[in-house]
């Protein structure tokens, strides 16, 4: 049970002083580019499916 309890105590003095937290601006930032890059991704994506789609149905003459 000691060990547990150090544990906990160094995690939050880690946590505390040596942890360095991103600013605001820096967590904005970086939530929109995450936010971007995903609507890129699924765009990307979705004109695949549709491709492949389209390709299915001419090959095969059913849609998958």
């Amino acid at each position: 049970m000691d060990r547990i309890t150090l544990y906990i105590k160094e995690s939050y003095h880690e946590l505390l002083k040596n942890v360095s937290w991103p600013t605001l601006t820096q967590l904005q930032e970086s939530t929109i580019v995450v936010l971007v890059t995903s609507v890129i991704l699924s765009l990307i994506i979705f004109l695949m499916d549709i491709a492949c789609s389209v390709v299915f149905k001419n090959i095969y003459g059913v849609w998958q």
